[in-house]
């Protein structure tokens, strides 16, 4: 067995993991169900060993969920979340807040972490403060612009969704023939376009909403050619900062409380000697 010292998780995190309200409990009690002992070195209480069955469950789950691997970015925050759980719950455990919960992880780590809120303070905030962060946020705010657009998938083998086939039936959609004659019409309306790029990935999304209105064309997306047609475009608006002041006030404080409460975390963690244990070959 190999060991490495795993440095603290810094840098930019998954979209999935960047949300106010954090990630503790997130993956950690739901996710990792394995009992925190026996990846845990049962001689050292001060030191963690993240075992190679953190990762392999961690694949497992998030392939079931989002039906891929994660990536190497998703992998490493996907480890750092059970580090900090595994750290709030040895802080539990200092603490004795188990008591009465003996066994139920989930629930120490919870009331650890609420010792945590209990000692984080939110700090002043006056408009500079708020615009700022609202500034710096805008694309979360701002109304994107939005497609209408139809896909028209030929029915049949898998044949049936190559290029050759789809560019000739979408010769015949343009001549007259209804979408819906020989294939799945699909109608879409107001998809931005970050729905559009998951749906059907980024070199689709991109030639669909340069496609001329009202006109049929063959584009590739990553379950084969589809015959789309651009129907309109709803133009991209931005947010008002004194429209959203209410809302900008709870994500702002919602945001900042997460970041304290990260901080916090990992420094209870520098107490801790962190050890990733090499998975098999």
């Amino acid at each position: 067995m190999s060991t490495t010292t795993v440095p603290s998780a810094t840098g930019s995190w998954p979209i999935w993991l960047r949300e106010p309200l954090l990630h503790f409990l997130f993956f950690g009690a739901l996710l990792f169900a394995a009992d925190h002992y026996m990846l845990a070195d049962r001689d050292d209480p001060h030191t963690i060993v993240v075992g190679a069955e953190v990762d392999s469950e961690a694949i497992a789950i998030f392939k079931a969920s989002r039906n891929r691997e994660p990536s190497a970015e998703e992998l490493s925050a996907l480890r750092q979340v059970w580090l900090d759980n595994e750290v709030l719950y040895r802080e539990g455990l200092a603490l004795q807040v188990d008591r009465g919960d003996t066994g139920i992880r989930e629930r120490v780590i919870f009331k650890a972490l609420s010792v945590v809120d209990a000692n984080t303070k939110l700090p002043a905030v006056d408009d500079k403060i708020l615009n700022t962060w609202f500034e710096k946020n805008r694309a979360k705010y701002d109304e994107p612009a939005r497609y209408d657009f139809q896909e028209a998938a030929l029915s049949g083998d898998s044949s049936a969704n190559n290029e050759a086939a789809v560019r000739a039936f979408v010769t015949e959609l343009n001549a007259g023939t209804p979408g819906d004659a020989r294939a799945g019409l699909r109608v879409f309306k107001g998809r931005p376009h970050d729905n559009i790029v998951q749906s059907y990935g980024p070199e689709c999304a991109k030639a669909l909403e340069a496609l001329p209105p009202g006109e049929w064309r063959a584009l590739p997306t990553r379950e084969g050619w589809r015959a789309m047609r651009l129907e309109a475009i709803s133009a991209a608006a931005p947010a008002n900062f004194e429209t959203l002041r209410g809302v900008l006030l709870q994500d702002w404080t919602d945001a900042t409380m997460a970041e304290q409460r990260t901080a916090a975390v990992r420094a209870l963690a520098k107490k801790y000697s962190v050890k990733f244990e090499a998975a098999k070959p």
